[in-house]
């Protein structure tokens, strides 16, 4: 005869059993029933060109921010705030269920990148289509934004309206979604200085990140630091005759690709003294672990429409784009580069150079490394000057802490397997600044694909993904509320 304690053991794991069978049974029913509606949603919000980066712009951010506010209000927020900072305001929300239980901290940013060159994109970056796709057979969003991160942070959104309207909210749950993200989020430290209380935690979900693949689930677990600078070479007091001064005096833009060519050598290494000094080196063993992910080389070439790849010499390619440094030119020009033909020495070069670091890195000492490096270079002849935009640290999160266990948990109810956790080569410098101010880890549930072209023309993301995330993210605060009692 079984004790009594083991058969309440198995009543108890009966009923937790059924109310999970319920629950997805329900939240499936929910999607289905809302899908033409939530779609059409993210299909709005995406019509607003929010660009952070252009003021010309400046109205159409603060609208997207509205509509934020307004889209947190009906999906069951008691407490939605725009809330003005120097830069583009915050929108913070808030759903306090019961003070004595966890709270969700949920980020995300209404801003988006500019969507140049526009002669690129197969249909207009703000007048979103849906199209079908061998990868995406339900259907992809086109749009600036649809990935990155409008489509992601709305998953967020549209979960709580499930969790609340079904009464399946188990804990509480605050919103900070800024504007600014794009830009460097300038003014969300002055933000978080001033709101600690209000935006006290036990733990922050981010989905601004991607997985390996619609059938291999992933949760991001390391991203890069940022260092990212404008470099700016002066030569003549003005533009100059080619022909009457060609060969003469130094040409900013040849100086330019000179110097920056020097920066790599032929082994793909940053020269730039003491760029490495503080680089994590990772062991063999924790090298193995990671090429266990699933990784195509030929496909990855295929996608990118190359014959080879290219970076570091002694690393795999999961391994440059995501535990190594980088050093790239975003931008570069100078001199004449309109219709025809204008020959000109010009009087200055530019170019916009940012580095993506890894863990114990600081964003600040490298832009300082660089800086003097950089004007070492420079020949008699020419003035250089080195101008800091902006960065962030790198981040990696614990992989035995509640909030990777309550998302690995949430994955694995969703999607049928466990997820594989990856280190990302992108960066979201607000991560470490959240655990400095906040002292909150984070976990980043992304739902992209590296397909989606973020930043790119024709930038989109699945239905499929779309709906998946609102689905699993529900799971998430389940499994982390029960972690946590």
């Amino acid at each position: 005869m079984k004790p009594n304690f083991y058969k309440k053991f198995e009543t108890d794991f009966r009923i937790f059993t059924r109310h999970q069978k319920n629950a997805m049974a329900t939240i499936q029913k929910y999607l289905e029933e809302h899908k033409d509606r939530m779609l059409q949603e993210l299909v709005d919000l995406l019509k607003i060109p929010s660009i952070s980066a252009d003021k010309a712009y400046k109205a159409d951010v603060i609208k997207t921010a509205d509509v934020v506010k307004q889209r947190l209000e009906e999906a069951g927020c008691d407490v939605v705030e725009i809330c003005e900072t120097p830069g583009y305001p915050i929108v913070y929300g808030e759903k306090i269920k019961d003070k004595s239980l966890p709270t969700v901290l949920v980020y995300g940013h209404y801003d988006v990148q500019p969507p140049d060159p526009v002669n690129l994109w197969d249909s207009p970056p703000f007048e979103p289509v849906i199209k079908k796709t061998e990868l995406h057979p339900d259907g992809a969003i086109y749009a600036r934004g649809s990935c990155d991160d409008k489509g992601q942070m709305y998953m967020h959104v549209k979960a709580l309206e499930y969790m609340t309207k079904n009464d399946e909210l188990p804990c509480n749950v605050k919103f900070m979604i800024e504007g600014e993200e794009e830009v460097g989020s300038e003014s969300l430290g002055w933000f978080l200085e001033r709101n600690r209380e209000k935006l006290a935690n036990d733990v922050i979900l981010i989905s601004d990140t991607g997985m390996i693949a619609k059938d291999v689930p992933s949760i991001t677990t390391g991203l890069r630091g940022l260092s990212y600078v404008e470099v700016e070479v002066t030569g003549p007091n003005r533009d100059l005759h080619s022909g009457l001064y060609g060969g003469a005096v130094a040409n900013p833009i040849n100086i330019l690709t000179k110097m920056i060519a020097s920066l790599h050598d032929d082994d793909n290494h940053i020269t730039v003294e003491g760029f490495y000094d503080k680089v994590e080196e990772l062991s063999v063993e924790e090298r193995e672990k990671m090429a266990e992910a699933p990784f195509s080389l030929e496909n990855y070439k295929s996608a990118l429409d190359i014959d080879a790849v290219y970076g570091e010499k002694g690393f795999s390619t999961n391994e440059r784009n995501s535990i190594r440094p980088t050093l790239d030119v975003n931008g570069i020009w100078g001199g004449y580069i309109g219709e025809g033909a204008k020959t000109v020495i010009p009087s200055k070069a530019f170019a916009k150079i940012s580095m993506r670091l890894v863990p114990d890195q600081d964003w600040q000492e490298i832009t300082a490394l660089f800086k003097l490096h950089f004007e070492k270079l420079a020949p008699k002849g020419v003035r250089v000057e080195v101008k800091p935009h902006h960065g962030g640290q790198a981040y990696v999160t614990p992989i035995d802490s509640d909030g990777y266990k309550a998302a690995s948990k949430a994955y694995e109810k969703t999607f049928g397997k466990t997820p594989i956790p990856q280190r990302s080569g992108g960066s979201i410098p607000i991560v470490s600044l959240f655990e400095r101010e906040l002292k909150s880890k984070t976990i980043l549930m992304g739902f992209g694909l590296d397909s989606d072209a973020i930043h790119s023309p024709n930038e989109h993301f699945g239905v499929w993904n779309y709906f998946k995330g609102i689905e699993t993210i529900p799971w998430f605060y389940h499994f982390f509320t029960k972690i946590k009692k």
